[in-house]
């Protein structure tokens, strides 16, 4: 049953899910299918978490404005509800800035983010009077200055390396000294500087870290108004992993410093770049295991194809989906991959053993995983991954199927933000998921 959506046909479906149905019980159905079909990879996204996302940052940060990096998961879908629900976006490339303009998106709510950008980019974001945008070096400025004179340029500062993760990451961003060299530049060149972007990582446990951030920024914005440049526009970045937890802290930091540093003001607006923060704990992939291995390794650490001393083997799983698919993250160093569960019943005696996890080419670099522990799996069982970007890397063709679905109490809630589907989510229509909840998890992991 759809129900009634707009006079243009919608593009996509969610499954609305009644009653006690929960987003388990949707995973449940598609493996069903899939066990009768190919056994593809999927996703399954609750797209209630991205409104409750929302509505948690509007309590806690409501005089930041969010503007969602489409590059952390450029679903369609995700782009329209968002769009819905007033963000701005951040894009990277012709396609990202294309895909938010086709939802209506007006110009002033687009950033074009990135370091390094090709004239062409540049050329098209100044034929769709996309006017934002991000630069670190001299270089840029001057491509900037040749395809889009009329732009307002938002500098990078770098960031302290505060974690592991962010120390082998390339570095971007410019210092105070490179900044006001860019902010004379940009004045010779005849470009109009708006402000300062800074992002602190999420991983980052230095409670001063903010501090310093906050403090540069003003620096640069004294440096600029000296200069002549009216300084309106603050960009904290993209440091927010989704937890509410962490989302606390930030306020908790960031509020003190805003309001020493810049205070109230009618001209100036703060924005932030807040992509993982939304989608990652909405998306859950579903993977199938069509190969394995076991392995034993001696007190050297050398695998070994036999068993070890004990008995205890090491598994090597290999999976319908990898770094070149929907694990693409992993290539690109942005984050890691959250530990898989198995989607089949496992009682409490059962053992667990060291397992290592691959994608489905022969490439060593499709290595999603270097050990979990995982109950002994069987060819066709399946493996699920919550807490996924659905970031990939080998084009459009190759993504897995995404269904998406929403409670009937989140869809209440959508409603209450006054959003409809013939208004402003004109490609979706809702279709009631009819579901089979007394199948027992066990019947729908048969192997192949």
């Amino acid at each position: 049953m759809t129900m009634k959506g707009s006079l243009n046909e919608p593009r996509f479906s969610v499954e609305l899910l009644e009653g006690s149905a929960a987003l388990r019980d949707v995973i449940d159905k598609h493996i069903r299918d899939q066990n009768l079909a190919l056994k593809s990879a999927f996703f399954v996204a609750d797209l209630g978490v991205i409104l409750r996302q929302h509505v948690r940052w509007r309590a806690k940060l409501d005089q930041i404005r969010p503007f969602y990096t489409v590059r952390s998961n450029s679903s369609p879908v995700v782009i329209e509800i968002l769009a819905a629900l007033g963000t701005g976006f951040v894009c990277s490339n012709k396609h990202e800035l294309d895909l938010v303009k086709g939802f209506g998106v007006p110009s002033q709510d687009i950033v074009l983010g990135g370091t390094y950008k090709q004239l062409s980019l540049i050329k098209h974001a100044a034929k769709h009077n996309i006017s934002v945008l991000v630069c670190d070096n001299e270089a840029e400025l001057r491509k900037i200055a040749r395809c889009h004179p009329k732009a307002k340029v938002l500098l990078l500062l770098t960031s302290e390396s505060c974690c592991e993760r962010e120390e082998t990451l390339m570095p971007f961003g410019s210092t105070l000294k490179d900044c006001r060299h860019l902010l004379e530049r940009a004045r010779e060149l005849g470009l109009q500087v708006t402000g300062v972007k800074f992002s602190v990582p999420s991983c980052c446990q230095d409670a001063q870290a903010f501090s310093r951030a906050v403090c540069d920024a003003r620096c640069v914005f004294d440096m600029g108004e000296e200069l002549g440049f009216e300084m309106n526009l603050l960009d904290i970045g993209s440091g927010f992993d989704g937890s509410e937890a962490q989302l606390d802290e930030v306020d908790q930091m960031l509020k003190p410093m805003l309001d020493v540093y810049f205070p109230l003001s009618t001209s100036l607006s703060i924005i932030a770049e807040p992509g993982v923060y939304y989608v990652s704990s909405a998306f859950t992939l579903a993977v199938n295991i069509i190969a394995k291995k076991s392995v034993a390794r001696d007190v050297s650490g050398q695998a070994h194809n036999a068993l070890s001393a004990n008995g205890e083997p090491e598994f090597l799983y290999y999976m319908n989906d990898g770094v070149y698919g929907s694990f693409g993250s992993k290539l690109l160093c942005e984050d890691s991959i959250s530990m898989p569960s198995a989607h089949k019943e496992v009682s409490a005696e059962e053992p667990l053993f060291s397992s290592s996890l691959w994608g489905p080419s022969a490439d060593d670099l499709d290595h999603v995983l270097e050990r979990c522990l995982l109950p002994e799996l069987r060819v066709g069982d399946w493996l699920l991954f919550k807490n996924t970007r659905a970031t990939f890397t080998n084009g459009e063709e190759h993504k897995p199927p995404v269904f998406y679905s929403i409670t009937e109490s989140d869809w209440l809630q959508v409603h209450n933000c006054g959003l409809t589907l013939d208004v402003r989510m004109k490609n979706l229509s809702l279709v009631l998921c009819c579901l089979q909840p007394n199948i027992s998890q066990a019947s729908v992991s048969t192997p192949a």
